[in-house]
């Protein structure tokens, strides 16, 4: 038996749609393995009752059928599906480590990728890997194609989670076909920002990186309360706000000294519009890890 910790993730960060991912040190999930004639799949924990347990619509049976290595697979779920989290991600990407461990398959997590980005495909129609990249590498992961850069980097977060639902595919529904010149430098711009905010584990860089004018207003309609939300977050001291992923999750950056404010103001603007949330103190972190062997 081999169980795998595997974080959520944070995808898009604003200016990065499709490539740009961070690991988070909480929410996670925990995977355990164990080698078996067939697959099975159990799962219990945050949002259970919506995850199919049927190896054929699970994203760790996807994985599962591409490393040959069929298993008795269980999942404890940290992260709620349908949150902006990488909750698919965090299940396939730790199950893609914790088979290639178990069957000593001997990939690299680089290798790992494009494998947990299949099982992705399975919840959002496409082998997306800006939630898997960072689930696995840790880090904030750029992701171009099948190439993947992972960068060290240590930003404080807040991750806040309204008890409301966005789907993967909704959410890409409501993206735009086209955009102007002007919007496409903006991104570009920030985009550049935001990495290089990373890269010197600047809190005030990666915020301002964060703003974007494409995919982020359209996703923000989605979300109940979104602009007051973002709005008291900024006034308690966030440096960028953003939509995590598809959402409903807002995702900000800070400095260490206002995390806790920026995350009571978030719930608490949540709370003014009438929904329910709550808010992780996080900070990017190492992806998955492997913590015990039986």
């Amino acid at each position: 038996m081999l169980k795998v910790r595997v974080p959520a993730t944070s995808a898009n960060l604003g200016s990065g749609f499709d490539v740009f991912g961070v690991a988070l040190d909480r929410p996670a999930d925990i995977i355990t393995v164990s080698q078996a004639e067939h697959t099975t799949i159990e799962v219990r924990g945050a949002g259970s009752q919506f995850i199919p347990e049927d190896p054929d619509s699970n994203v760790v049976g996807a994985v599962a059928n591409a490393l040959d290595a069929p298993a008795h697979i269980k999942i404890d779920k940290g992260v709620r599906p349908s949150s902006g989290l990488g909750s698919s991600a965090a299940s396939s990407a730790g199950a893609a480590l914790a088979l290639n461990t178990l069957y000593e398959r001997g990939l690299t997590r680089h290798e790992l990728v494009p494998i947990a980005a299949e099982g992705e495909a399975v919840v959002s129609g496409d082998a997306h890997s800006d939630n898997v990249a960072p689930a696995l590498l840790g880090g904030f992961t750029v992701a171009r194609g099948e190439s993947v850069t992972a960068i060290e980097a240590d930003i404080p977060l807040v991750a806040c989670l309204p008890e409301i639902a966005v789907s993967t595919r909704d959410a890409r529904r409501v993206i735009p076909d086209s955009t102007s010149m002007e919007n496409l430098i903006h991104t570009v711009a920030s985009a550049a920002t935001l990495t290089a905010g990373m890269a010197r584990d600047d809190p005030a860089l990666v915020g301002k990186g964060m703003d974007e004018r494409i995919v982020t207003p359209a996703r923000a309609n989605l979300i109940t309360g979104y602009e007051s939300v973002k709005e008291a977050a900024f006034m308690a001291g966030a440096t960028g706000v953003t939509v995590s992923g598809a959402g409903p999750a807002i995702i900000a950056a800070c400095p260490t000294a206002t995390r806790r404010q920026v995350a009571g103001a978030m719930v608490d603007a949540f709370e003014q519009a009438d929904v329910a949330a709550r808010a992780y103190q996080t900070r990017i972190s190492a992806g998955a890890t492997v913590y015990e062997c039986e």
